[in-house]
């Protein structure tokens, strides 16, 4: 466990993040390996279908995953104010909130996957595939939970090393099954889904058995499963505007993956291809923004509101330093990469991912910010913000839907991510740089 609330802010959040980077470049390659099995090993098809449902599954993943990292947030604070009372407390309703929405969300979307798929226009020849792969994906959803939820708490108290382990684990388990089941069974993209659905309920099975056995003191005790009005409320609170920040942002790339479908097998074979690289790249971005969540968390529950601003300005930082990092990969590798993903180098398919990814990962600068500043916001308590600029990235997509990519086709889709990155870390620097930490705090305590 690591208290987060000491030492020089840059340092803290970059020695916190790296474990968590190294956990996403290995899910990352792992990532990119299934892709690349499934495009050379099964068919071009194959990979459209695996695209063309990633948006549904991460919309429904990701809402769950970025839920526990919401619930962690009340849980970082009490860690932060060593209330290790009201902290288990809040681990203990954290789990059984997560169980249940599991349960809901993966019966619900076992009913309408299907119908789904046929709305998004998803093409013909690949509709049957799309569906069997990811209606196996949906059912080990509560696996994907279980770790989601015990890695977010171990993050909470500033343990972000053991998780990186047990996602190690599981992603060379993933890629020998998918080879096993793809390569030597003949299975398919069914083969790929079982693959990530086994690997996935053995690094919820570790972690749990991590905590119980190594962690005790993160295990509530019988009356500590119920919280306060207040802490129920905060928990509520945080994982539902987390979950519907990523669910919102989801919801405009499902919006957009409708129009990539109706462009052709090609551009939806494309586009799948490009956005394995563009995710490689992105992700350190991302990951930088989530360890500030908990380090945001934890000094606004030790009363260290000073370095609360010391950590959002040593994160962007970080996020302008990778990024130059990114670029120069991004425009020298992602020709050969793209051929390697797709298992072709027909100019109709890597020539538009070229593009995509090159035109991206230069706006990095201000995807960067964007996700610092959401993820700080979060930590110090400002729900609704993020949330707001999530619902201006939704309707930048649907416009986008509507104006550009009729117009420009595959280029309408490039462009559009880049000027909503824009419009929305305009309007969050705006809305940190106008309200200061301390008039949070006295806002939250007279609401009290």
């Amino acid at each position: 466990m690591k208290d987060l609330t000491v030492g020089k802010p840059m340092k803290v959040i970059w020695l916190f993040a790296v474990p968590m980077i190294l956990g996403q470049i290995a899910q990352q390659l792992y990532s990119f390996t299934d892709s690349a099995i499934v495009g050379n090993y099964v068919s071009s098809q194959a990979l459209a279908a695996v695209g063309a449902t990633s948006v549904i599954s991460n919309m429904i993943i990701g809402f769950l995953n970025s839920g526990t990292m919401g619930l962690a947030i009340p849980i970082a604070k009490y860690y932060g104010a060593k209330d290790y009372h009201n902290m288990r407390r809040c681990i203990g309703a954290s789990a059984i909130m997560t169980l249940l929405a599991s349960i809901v969300l993966t019966v619900l979307s076992l009913i309408f996957i299907r119908p789904i798929l046929v709305l998004l226009k998803t093409p013909d020849d690949i509709l049957d595939m799309a569906a069997s792969y990811v209606i196996i994906i949906i059912v080990g959803i509560i696996f994907c939970s279980l770790y989601n939820l015990c890695a977010n708490i171990l993050r909470a108290v500033g343990d972000s090393k053991t998780p990186l382990i047990f996602l190690g684990i599981s992603v060379v388990l993933n890629i020998v099954l998918d080879l096993m089941f793809i390569r030597a069974f003949d299975m398919g993209v069914r083969g790929a889904a079982i693959a990530t659905d086994i690997s996935q309920a053995l690094a919820g099975i570790l972690a749990l058995i991590y905590i119980l056995v190594k962690a005790k003191h993160l295990i509530p005790e019988k009356d500590e499963y119920s919280v306060e009005k207040s802490d129920r409320s905060d928990l509520i609170q945080s994982a539902l505007a987390m979950g519907f920040m990523s669910c919102i942002v989801n919801i405009g790339t499902v919006i957009l993956q409708r129009a990539i479908n109706g462009l052709g097998t090609d551009i939806v074979t494309a586009h799948t291809a490009a956005r394995k690289i563009f995710d490689i790249l992105m992700f350190m971005l991302y990951i930088v923004g989530n360890a500030v969540t908990t380090y945001v968390s934890q000094n606004m529950g030790a009363g260290r509101y000073d370095r609360v601003h010391q950590g959002v300005r040593a994160a962007i930082i970080i996020n302008t330093i990778i990024t130059t990092v990114m670029i120069i990969f991004g425009w020298l590798l992602s020709p050969a990469l793209i051929k390697l993903v797709a298992g072709t180098s027909a100019s109709a398919i890597i020539d538009p991912a070229v593009r995509y990814v090159r035109i991206g990962v230069t706006c990095f600068y201000v995807l960067g910010p964007l996700f610092v500043l959401r993820c700080a916001m979060q930590g110090m308590g400002r729900k609704i913000v993020p949330v707001m600029s999530s619902t201006i990235e939704l309707i930048g997509k649907v416009l986008a839907v509507m104006i550009l990519t009729p117009r420009l086709g595959y280029l309408g889709v490039t462009i559009t991510e880049p000027i909503i990155w824009f419009c929305c870390t305009l309007m969050l620097s705006i809305m940190y740089l106008t309200t200061p930490v301390e008039k949070l705090v006295e806002k939250r305590r007279a609401a009290n």
